[in-house]
């Protein structure tokens, strides 16, 4: 059975009404505070996710929205285009495990954002944006992710085991994002077997999607954050959407498949690998 109805993973920290289409940004409301998992996942080590990014998203002066990111190189951080679309202004977290407690605080305005051109929020296409920061120095809590190599074809990734972190919601009950930062492990699956939940049209070559047993998921307030190989530490995706019944509920999580994204990120930003 096929769900008509998705969840961007982001999350708002006003009310909004949610459109009938909708990808769970993995983003959150920013009020409050919520310890646990990021659903079934576990609290992160200070420094072992150094590329983690949090974004504290300004909607408008009464409204603001959370999301995740990474760092790609000491100027750049890659995240959701549904997480940056119609913003004003982004706050950039860098070096934090605890959610608001980071070594690096910037606040970027609209300008500095490019979303990719072909990003259609009905079909949740090309989910992808970059936001430019001030340059950043290396330090054990603060590296660029690796990306992949640009080449002429590239692995499905179907069966391995990839890392998601953030600091969404830990339970389908939960209010607010969490103050620490949660990863859990999961699986990648066919885009085959995620289409045969949100469809043909939803599930397309550019996204790459994972099981998510046992009510272990990436949820709201993760949108944007990174899906990393465990075997090479290679971020392969970006969260972008899951099942509106819930992230505990079992079906897939998708994410945007960097390796689609790979000539527009150094067309834009001149890194590659």
């Amino acid at each position: 059975m096929k769900f008509l109805i998705i969840l961007a993973l982001a999350v708002a920290a006003s009310a909004l009404p949610e459109p009938e289409l909708r990808h769970r940004s993995r983003e959150m409301p920013v009020v409050g505070s919520i310890e646990g998992r990021i659903t079934g996942g576990a609290n992160a080590a200070v420094g072992q996710f150094p590329y983690q990014v949090g974004l504290s998203l300004k909607l408008s002066a009464l409204s603001s929205a959370w999301c995740g990111g990474s760092l790609i190189g000491s100027q750049w951080v890659l995240t959701a285009a549904h997480c940056t679309e119609g913003v004003q202004s982004v706050t950039v977290y860098l070096g934090a495990t605890v959610r608001t407690s980071a070594e690096v605080t910037q606040t970027i305005s609209s300008s500095k954002i490019i979303i990719h051109s072909g990003w259609n929020s009905a079909k949740l296409l090309n989910d992808i944006s970059l936001i430019q920061i001030a340059a950043v120095a290396s330090s054990s809590r603060i590296s660029a992710v690796k990306l992949p190599s640009i080449a002429s074809s590239y692995s499905t990734y179907t069966g391995e085991t990839v890392v998601a972190s953030g600091w969404g919601r830990t339970s389908d009950t939960a209010n607010s994002v969490a103050t620490n930062l949660q990863y859990v492990d999961l699986t990648v699956i066919t885009n085959t077997v995620c289409a045969n939940t949100y469809g043909t049209s939803i599930v397309t070559s550019s996204n790459i999607c994972v099981a998510t047993p046992n009510g272990q998921s990436t949820c709201n307030g993760d949108s944007g954050g990174p899906l990393v190989l465990k075997s090479t530490t290679t971020q392969v995706g970006l969260t972008s959407f899951g099942a509106a019944a819930g992230c505990e509920k079992g079906y897939p999580a998708a994410f945007t498949r960097l390796t689609s994204y790979l000539d527009w990120i150094k067309s834009n930003t001149g890194i590659s690998y």
